[in-house]
């Protein structure tokens, strides 16, 4: 079972791109705290259904997966760890974080 939930602050800008398949991917960098100390989380949010707005310091919460992928750059094969979102929303959104935390708790009876 693979299954993420964070909650936390973007400590910068998102950044969409669109990939080579025409998908877009948009990059965020959530800063989470675990044992009193921050701790930033790479996450992947693959086509998201709206346009992202948000801002360093807007507080999300994000369900989703951990993935390790490996890739090649200069000519040497490096690695990344992220967390793949399957939803991505405002922490003041309540119902739609529940919603959200539902899925993801649904995924877990569901296997």
């Amino acid at each position: 079972m693979n299954i993420v939930v964070l909650r936390g602050v973007l400590s910068s800008d998102p950044v969409s791109r669109t990939l080579a398949s025409g998908s877009v991917l948009v990059s965020l960098e959530l800063t989470t705290e675990v044992d009193g100390a921050g701790v930033s989380v790479p996450v992947a949010w693959f086509d998201p259904p709206v346009p992202v707005a948000w801002a360093a310091g807007e507080s999300l919460v994000v369900t989703g997966t951990v993935r390790r992928r490996f890739f090649r750059t200069g000519g040497l094969t490096q690695s990344r760890t992220e967390v793949v979102a399957a939803d991505v929303v405002q922490i003041g959104r309540r119902r739609q974080v529940r919603a959200a935390l539902a899925r993801a708790g649904a995924a877990l009876v569901d296997e």
